[in-house]
């Protein structure tokens, strides 16, 4: 099992930053890689970011890219989700999860999950 906490989320405005964080307890945390997903009110969960398991290699949804940035630390067990330059659009609750292969959680699938924070970006 691995469980998965995550915080900073909140209300900002639009053009301003946040910072998200997951930590993880559990399971080995440098098995798994990671991924930041988000729910908007009315609609499906999509992928937003992922980590492969050592940290070297991202990925990142085309309607995120250049603005968020997703890393880890091993030692920590933590992942972050940096994300600047908001728009009103990013609202969502934002998910942290586990899974042994990236390609899972491109595809939006996971192990473990978290419980959620909330993002809100006010225009």
């Amino acid at each position: 099992q691995v469980q998965l906490v995550e915080s900073g989320g909140g209300l900002v405005q639009a053009g301003e930053s946040l910072r998200l964080s997951c930590a993880a307890s559990g399971r080995t945390f440098t098995y798994y890689a990671m991924g930041w997903f988000r729910q908007a009110p009315g609609k499906e969960r999509e992928f937003v970011a992922a980590i492969s398991w050592s940290g070297r290699n991202t990925f990142y949804a085309d309607s995120v890219k250049g603005r968020f940035t997703m890393s880890r630390d091993n030692a920590g067990n933590t992942v972050d989700l940096q994300m600047n330059s908001l728009k009103p659009e990013d609202t969502a609750v934002y998910y942290c999860a586990a899974d042994l292969q990236v390609p899972s959680l491109y595809a939006n699938r996971a192990d473990y999950w978290g419980q959620g924070t909330q993002v809100t970006v006010s225009s």
